[in-house]
């Protein structure tokens, strides 16, 4: 699960307008910003299997980004810190559930090495990754969904909120299509800066942002 993960992030601007995109790309994708730095730092591992054509990079241990308990107290931290910024429950829910949104999503697609807790926990996933076609569809529908309430939420007012916006769109394609397609990763050193390189959609996310404008809602009754 790559797109929709920022799919998720997309469509959430309809239920906090007042957020930066940069913001809630933040919340949905944050499991997977973390993780390549705790890659780094050898606090979580991966393997790769060349030979596993559908998933080769084989998930060993990843407690403390991808562990329900964990993800959960992320959430709740996401939460607090949108109430004590913003004073708002609605956006406090809104950045505590991307981030759980994460795990759901995860779930969905993974085979089964989500752990429930750090330790010696069960691991789960519904292992939607055996078939890739109804994988990229039901992730290529999350994205569709959120971009199109994005849109529905806000309008370009220049042209960098229009072009911008695209060209964002089109490299968080761009980067999912090349996954799929792409040749199993040399190492994981190469895996783990490789996936640093997502903060330049989320920095992107915010400089496109703050170039449109929340559209303005039809007055009912007339």
């Amino acid at each position: 699960m790559f797109i929709g993960h920022f799919g998720v992030g997309l469509g959430a601007k309809k239920a906090a307008p007042s957020l930066s995109l940069g913001v809630l790309f933040i919340a949905a994708q944050f499991l997977d910003l973390l993780w390549p730095t705790l890659l780094l730092l050898n606090l979580e591992h991966a393997v790769i299997d060349p030979a596993n054509k559908n998933q080769p990079l084989i998930f060993t241990d990843y407690p403390i980004s991808h562990s329900l308990l964990i993800v959960l107290i992320w959430s709740l931290l996401f939460g607090l810190i949108g109430w004590l910024w913003k004073r708002n429950i609605r956006i406090a829910l809104v950045l505590g559930l991307c981030v759980l949104s994460h795990w759901v999503l995860d779930l969905i697609v993974h085979f089964p090495d989500l752990p429930l807790y750090p330790g010696h926990s069960p691991m789960v996933g519904l292992g939607l990754w055996q078939s890739l076609p109804l994988t990229a569809v039901v992730e290529g529908s999350i994205f569709i969904i959120g971009l199109i309430l994005y849109l529905q939420t806000t309008k370009a007012k220049n042209a960098v909120g229009r072009i911008g916006f695209w060209v964002l769109i089109l490299l968080l394609v761009f980067s999912h299509i090349a996954s799929i397609i792409g040749p199993a990763p040399a190492s994981m050193n190469a895996v783990a800066w490789g996936a640093q390189l997502q903060w330049i959609f989320v920095f992107l996310a915010f400089w496109v942002d703050k170039n449109r404008v929340i559209r303005e809602l039809p007055i009912r009754g007339i």
